[in-house]
């Protein structure tokens, strides 16, 4: 099921190809939090699309970029997105080899740092008494 409003993570939301990726990341950044950054470009499908970058170098132990990727994965699968593709990359340390690779505290910044990236792409809806209304006579 890939129709809006899916809560589904399906092969078609995903942004997989090398050249998908280049053609959002020549944009601009539309969001920066202190961690990730967050690419957007209008999308040629009616569903959104998802991209994670987790480098190695700010995130060492795969246990970090593996919760970094489920929790955006899972924040993007049940809000609802605009049509973009969206890519999200760690820009900056979440932590060292020498803490903990993950903890409680690490998922809840996570969460809460992804949460405010995403909901800038939620679809806008009109106010209910905006001009768009129809004037009654």
């Amino acid at each position: 099921m890939t129709g809006e409003g899916s809560h589904d993570f399906a092969r078609a939301r995903r942004i997989l190809k090398t050249d998908e990726f280049s053609s959002v990341f020549r944009l601009r950044p539309t969001q920066k939090s202190a961690h990730f950054v967050l690419y957007t470009r209008p999308s040629p499908l009616p569903h959104a699309r998802l991209g994670i970058v987790a480098a190695k170098r700010f995130a060492p132990r795969a246990v970090t970029r593996n919760t970094i990727k489920r929790v955006t994965r899972e924040l993007f699968r049940t809000n609802e997105i605009q049509a973009v593709d969206c890519i999200v990359r760690l820009a900056r340390p979440v932590n060292t080899k020498a803490g903990p690779a993950t903890n409680s505290a690490l998922k809840r910044l996570l969460h809460a740092e992804l949460s405010r990236l995403l909901a800038s792409q939620r679809p806008r809806r009109p106010a209910a008494g905006s001009a768009t209304a129809a004037p009654t006579p």
